[in-house]
């Protein structure tokens, strides 16, 4: 079976304390963005020799790391230890979401391997059961259970859907080739909270985005990395009604009204344009 996990942006993104095990209470928004990697698990030969019981092959986009830290195979392998009965399984992931670009689409992978999954073997997991599930794995995995736009506290974990709908506007990312240490940004932020929730500002008129909608990775990630600033103000002179980054980044994005060849101002860098679409597939 095959499915495409989507990536994510950030409509604002707040740090507002420090907790006791070392993590951090934030506030944002999530919305779902049509940029997708592709998933396919079929099951293993019985009679194939094989240490594991969940192997991956990730193509298109090199992925660092031990493969079986990847988190489509700790999704596998965290509903094996309750469905002891799933049978061994092959999982091609064809990257078309840029890694470490605060999209989410580690954690994207994850959810939609536990959906696959909960599909391929008729599990009988609720939506409820596949979001627990997936906040196990990490803070934002939650979110992509359901693909949906939704206001998220705590870790990310804690998710109210919001009714959020931009499909008149067009979005514009650029990605760099800067990676972005997220526990080095962490570590200059002083947590706080804004003076309005970014639940509430997204309800306003997009036009006053600007002033209200902040992601606080900003303020250390642009002193660390200036040409990541520079993209933001780029995207404004392009005639975005709002840019900010993603995450803690490095991704930018920026949402128009109109379409525009985004790619021949961001040579070398990583660009996606294409109109907002709410109402994805979340399958």
């Amino acid at each position: 079976m095959i499915t495409f996990p989507i990536a994510k942006i950030n409509l604002g993104l707040n740090i507002v304390e420090r907790r006791s095990d070392g993590y951090h209470n934030l506030e944002t928004v999530f919305y779902p963005v049509p940029i997708t990697d592709s998933l396919e698990l079929t099951m293993m030969n019985t009679r194939f020799p094989s240490a594991v019981d969940c192997d991956i092959k990730v193509t298109n986009i090199h992925v660092e790391g031990d493969e079986q830290r990847n988190l489509v195979v700790r999704a596998y392998q965290l509903l094996k230890q309750d469905f002891q009965q799933m049978p061994r399984v092959h999982a091609h992931l064809w990257k078309g979401i840029p890694t470490q670009a605060g999209m989410g689409g580690g954690s994207s992978d994850c959810a939609y391997t536990i959906k696959l999954l909960n599909d391929m073997f008729t599990l009988g997991l609720s939506e409820q059961q596949m979001i627990d599930y997936a906040a196990r794995l990490g803070a934002d995995c939650a979110f992509f259970i359901l693909s949906r736009p939704a206001y998220a506290e705590g870790i990310g974990e804690r998710l109210q859907p919001i009714d959020l709908d931009l499909s008149q506007y067009y979005i514009g990312i650029v990605r760099p080739d800067i990676p972005v240490s997220t526990k080095e940004a962490f570590s200059l932020i002083n947590p706080q909270r804004p003076p309005k929730c970014c639940r509430d500002v997204v309800m306003q008129p997009i036009e006053t985005w600007h002033k209200e909608l902040t992601n606080d990775f900003e303020q250390s990630v642009f002193v660390l990395h200036p040409e990541i600033k520079a993209i933001k103000d780029r995207l404004y002179n392009l005639g975005a009604l709002y840019a900010a980054m993603t995450g803690s980044g490095s991704s930018v994005f920026g949402l128009f009204r109109s379409p525009m060849e985004l790619a021949k101002h961001f040579p070398d860098m990583f660009t996606y344009f294409s109109r907002l679409n709410v109402t994805m597939d979340s399958k």
